[in-house]
């Protein structure tokens, strides 16, 4: 198992994934950075907890919307994805999710 560190909002977070997934995890890490920094230039600083969650919310929704529109037989840019790469991003998110969970703890 490989460790990678990320950063979200301004702070480091070692994040451990398959050996070989690193590069995704970094490339995830930055697109829930990007949200993460949307909802506090939203909110405001409510803690690093609350900005996940509310940016975790945000991802859900979208997602949530791309598969709502894709079972309508809509199109979309977005490819169906395979089970392969839905394995690897369960893993990275459950290693995110980890993280977090120890996080909380912590306070």
């Amino acid at each position: 198992m490989a460790t990678v560190t990320v950063e979200i909002n301004g702070r480091p977070y070692a994040v451990g994934c398959a050996d070989g997934q690193e590069e995704r995890v970094r490339i995830l890490a930055k697109q829930f950075d990007v949200h993460v920094r949307q909802v506090a230039g939203d909110v405001g600083h409510v803690g690093d907890i609350r900005l996940f969650l509310m940016a975790a919310l945000v991802l859900a929704d979208e997602l949530h919307e791309v598969r709502m529109a894709q079972g309508a037989g809509a199109a979309t840019a977005v490819a169906p994805s395979s089970p392969a790469s839905d394995g690897g991003v369960a893993e990275a998110l459950n290693a995110v999710a980890a993280r977090i969970e120890k996080i909380a703890q912590n306070l």
